[in-house]
């Protein structure tokens, strides 16, 4: 194992209690051959983070005791397991937060993200990212160049799930797009639009904060639903033909019917939120005369060096995003923060070692 001066120890943010966070002092994790160990450098709040802190599970997934939440960050190698050839003491990486198994049939089929076996920061009974150091198989790390911030290469994981829609989708160069909920995903999947070359990108969002970010992230068009109808403005925007492609990514029941009525003839709809019900009512006979395709976006796979390539590009200034850092030791600050500002806030930032980027 090659390492550097790492300590027996360091410091966690955990969660005992539905919002309640402490900073514990618990050992640094030891690592396997295949395996590297991260000095994390920033981590994302997600909305998946908020709904453990705030409710305790999400569908099947239960935090059950202690656990430490965060899945979107990158850091600074700071040792490298015997077999772990792909990357040196120092070397700066993006964390893919979930390891599959790779020898199940999802797997071998390339669509790892459904692998049964996965192990994903943050998702019970699996410890996340708010932490000085995490270990992580080798071929879920990967290089970031210098100029991509620490906050920017974290933001590949919500990145992916863009990509992801748009490679499932099938979302096609020149084509109309609308995307609905603009919370960091949506802002992201916005990029993603931008990266597969969609020309008319339509996103609707009650926030101006969002909607104005959305506009920095590549939008064309911005509905404030709380102002106009969401389908009636999308088919004004397009002269009454309907969208090629819409995304839903807020897990609203309201956005995802605007979403599937706002397509045109021979639609993509792909279904990115999860709700908080199981069932919601869609409109079949649209869906059937209109052979409206739908697909289920579940994560991400083969996403992240096209984010980092894209993000690297400079076409995006994906920074912008992030509104509010804080350092590990008020990470149930930060969690409070991006719970009750919503309208005030896009993307809230963890820095667990002491060094915060500007």
């Amino acid at each position: 194992m090659t390492t550097t001066q790492v300590p027996a120890t360091m410091k966690a943010a955990v969660m005992h209690r539905l919002r309640e966070i402490t900073i514990e002092e618990i050992p640094v994790p030891e690592i396997a051959a295949d395996e590297v160990l991260i000095k994390v450098m920033a981590v994302g709040i997600c909305g998946s983070d908020l709904h453990y802190y705030d409710h305790g599970r999400i569908g099947p997934y239960v935090v059950d005791g202690p656990f430490i939440l965060g899945h979107e960050c990158a850091g600074e190698i700071a040792a490298v397991g015997s077999e772990a050839n792909r990357f040196q003491v120092g070397d700066r990486v993006a964390i893919e937060p979930g390891v599959t198994c790779g020898k199940c049939e999802m797997c071998k089929a390339g669509r790892y993200n459904l692998c049964p076996k996965v192990e994903f920061l943050a998702t019970p009974p699996y410890d996340g990212a708010f932490v000085q150091y995490l270990k992580m198989r080798q071929d879920f790390v990967f290089p970031i160049p210098d100029h991509l911030s620490y906050e920017e290469a974290a933001l590949v994981e919500p990145f992916s799930v863009g990509i992801h829609a748009a490679s499932r989708s099938k979302l096609q160069p020149g084509s109309s797009i609308a995307i609905m909920g603009m919370g960091p995903v949506g802002l992201m999947a916005v990029a993603a639009a931008k990266a597969y070359g969609a020309a008319t990108i339509i996103v609707t969002d009650l926030e101006p904060l969002r909607l104005e970010a959305a506009k920095k992230m590549g939008a064309t068009h911005t509905i404030n639903v709380l102002e106009q109808d969401a389908v009636a403005a999308i088919k004004e925007i397009t002269d009454g033909k309907g969208v090629d492609t819409a995304w839903e990514t807020a897990g609203n029941p309201k956005a995802l019917q605007s979403a599937l009525g706002s397509l045109g003839r021979g639609g993509k709809l792909a279904i990115v939120g999860l709700p908080a019900q199981a069932e919601i009512p869609l409109n079949v006979p649209f869906i059937a005369d209109n052979e409206v395709d739908i697909y289920g976006i579940f994560r991400y796979a083969n996403t992240y060096p096209k984010g980092i390539e894209f993000l690297s590009s400079g076409q995006i200034d994906a920074s912008v995003l992030v509104t509010d850092k804080f350092p590990l030791e008020r990470t149930h600050e930060a969690m409070e923060r991006a719970l009750n500002h919503k309208s005030e806030c896009l993307k809230v930032v963890v820095y667990p070692n002491p060094i915060m980027s500007t």
